[in-house]
């Protein structure tokens, strides 16, 4: 007997291949984000919010720690100002930031800027941007699970050169009073002279006049220390008045850097409109963080002025610097002096040579690992109290430069 065929309605038939093809290609494509991990990401990029703002006073700094609804979070720093007042601005600047993507980097540093127009562009300001800043950074490179030197456009060299080393050192001077006489800037030669034995003619030897040297002592110096070739003579004068800064650049025959102190690109552009300056020198914790030293770099760029960037910053702030500098074309040398301190607080990871050269930092975002519990620990020092660092008094009792 022979068994009859089934007949099945077309519509009901065309249904069921329907469903076989989407269960089939929602199989698919859940594997192909199991393949591709970045579709993951995209969606977490999306997605994540700023949570939470930890500020750390800590001596004479703050660590910032900024977290997020996915459980990632980062780091920065904040120095140079009166810490107990940047913490609490780190705290109040939260309130613009809470539930915003923390991946918006240079919408948030905007907002940050923007927001009130009688403090834009202050130290106080600026400092606690950059702190913030770094964090931002770190969370966006851990969130892609790459470096945050990759996202500023990858390396554009393998290591970065660093003072001081067996072969660049820099040497500097005390505030001075208004005229110098003959045996002050013999010392200040000496020092030069000296440093200049010690690293040999391969070596490079820089002088920091902390712009506390008045311009009529500096041009004297200058003029003294010319036969041991400095690689740059820093701070030659008090940020303020571009003319001083001209008419120095007009008598002294050693190439100038300038720039701690001149934050953000607005701050740095007279002294490239004008010719003032041979060699800029950011710091990643004053000028706004890495989203404004790296217009720094590519303002002074135009003017083939190379980066020599300023950092007395912990290994954190100093890291987040590295990454600007492992991204820029026109870098000359960068300042970063061990601690052992922070080294207990602070774990980068990148080595540093004897020869003075730090290799690129590896892993992701900025690179470090930050031991919460020595953090603590160090930060309730009984000991320690914060002392302003001025002011610094001329032999008549008359307030100097510093």
């Amino acid at each position: 007997m022979s068994q009859l065929p089934i007949s099945i309605p077309r519509r009901a038939m065309l249904g069921g291949l329907a469903g076989v093809a989407s269960a089939t290609y929602l199989t698919d494509a859940a594997m192909a984000v199991q393949d591709r991990p970045v579709a993951d990401v995209g969606d977490r990029t999306s997605s994540i919010r700023l949570t939470s703002l930890r500020a750390t006073l800590c001596r004479d700094r703050v660590f910032v720690k900024l977290g997020t609804n996915h459980g990632i979070f980062g780091w920065g720093e904040i120095k140079g100002v009166v810490p107990n007042v940047a913490a609490a601005l780190a705290e109040s600047m939260f309130s613009l930031l809470e539930g915003q993507n923390p991946t918006r980097i240079e919408h948030l540093w905007q907002m940050m800027y923007r927001a009130e127009r009688n403090q834009r562009g202050g130290a106080f300001m600026l400092h606690t941007i950059a702190g913030i800043d770094m964090a931002l950074w770190d969370i966006a490179g851990k969130l892609w699970g790459v470096p945050v030197y990759r996202l500023l456009g990858g390396p554009t060299r393998d290591k970065i050169r660093v003072y001081p080393s067996a072969k660049a050192l820099k040497v500097g001077n005390s505030p001075q009073p208004q005229s110098s006489d003959p045996a002050t800037i013999d010392r200040m030669v000496d020092s030069v002279r000296a440093a200049r034995e010690k690293v040999g003619r391969d070596g490079s030897v820089m002088f920091d006049a902390h712009s506390a040297l008045p311009p009529a002592t500096l041009i004297q110096f200058a003029s003294a220390v010319q036969p041991y070739e400095l690689l740059f003579l820093e701070e030659p004068a008090v940020p303020g008045n571009i003319e001083t800064f001209k008419r120095i650049k007009e008598q002294v025959r050693i190439p100038l850097a300038c720039g701690e102190r001149d934050r953000t690109i607005w701050g740095i552009l007279p002294y490239l409109a004008e010719n003032a300056v041979d060699i800029v020198q950011p710091d990643c914790g004053y000028t706004g963080g890495i989203t404004q030293m790296k217009k720094i770099a590519a303002l002074a760029e135009a003017y083939y002025v190379p980066l020599a960037p300023h950092c007395t910053q912990s290994y954190l702030g100093m890291t987040a610097s590295f990454h600007v500098s492992a991204a820029v074309p026109l870098f000359l040398i960068h300042e970063a002096y061990d601690d052992e301190l922070w080294r207990k607080v602070i774990r980068p990871h990148w080595t540093k040579t004897a020869d003075g050269f730090v290799s690129l930092p590896e892993g992701n975002g900025l690179c470090l690992d930050v031991d919460e519990t020595a953090l603590e620990s160090v930060a309730a020092d009984p000991n320690y109290k914060y002392r302003w660092r001025g002011p610094h008094l001329n032999p008549d009792g008359s307030i100097a430069d510093y």
